[in-house]
């Protein structure tokens, strides 16, 4: 089993080149927003713990199926030991089963996440996103607070690889994971 680290800043584009390396492979894909939206929409607001059982759950099932492999997005914090701990933690459920693990990291600029906060597919997938203004500022608030885009040479896993995609469409990102990681 391969499982596909699709990692970056809000708004980058993770769950868009998920949806397009998902059309080009056998790999499903598990979009962050998949346990977050329906747990706001039950407790009416962000419960971390209720999110973080139901990915537990949903990671634990898929592990121990004969699928080919996942792609789960993730805005990994690289300044908090937690979302660290937490790839590490994920990683643990699928080990035992000899899953393979790559890691995509995007980037691009504040000015196209911006932009990109306000598509279409991003507001029909994800609910919270559709107050801009209040979604717009969860976005500056974060680049201010925490740091979403790797350093160079940070990131130590064998099988990495950093695209700012800021100038690339989704499918052409999907593409160069696709190839890169022979997927």
């Amino acid at each position: 089993m391969k499982l596909v680290f699709i990692i970056g800043d809000a708004a980058v584009g993770k769950m868009t080149v998920g949806q397009e390396l998902m059309k080009i492979t056998d790999l499903r894909l598990f979009h962050n927003h998949m346990t977050i939206e329906p747990v706001l929409e039950i407790f009416g607001d962000f419960n971390g713990d209720a999110i973080t059982k139901l990915r537990h759950v949903i990671f634990e099932e898929f592990a121990k199926t004969d699928k080919y492999g996942m792609i789960f997005t993730y805005m990994w914090a690289f300044d908090m030991q937690s979302d660290w701990d937490y790839i590490e933690y994920v990683k643990s459920i699928f080990k035992p089963y000899g899953t393979e693990f790559y890691y995509a990291e995007l980037v691009a600029s504040p000015e196209t996440r911006l932009e990109r906060n306000a598509t279409e597919n991003r507001l029909r997938c994800k609910a919270s996103k559709r107050d801009l203004d209040a979604s717009n500022q969860r976005l500056i608030n974060d680049d201010k607070n925490h740091r979403l885009e790797s350093f160079d040479g940070e990131i130590k896993f064998e099988n990495y690889i950093k695209i700012d995609n800021t100038e690339i469409p989704p499918d052409a990102a999907a593409k160069i994971i696709k190839e890169r990681f022979l997927l």
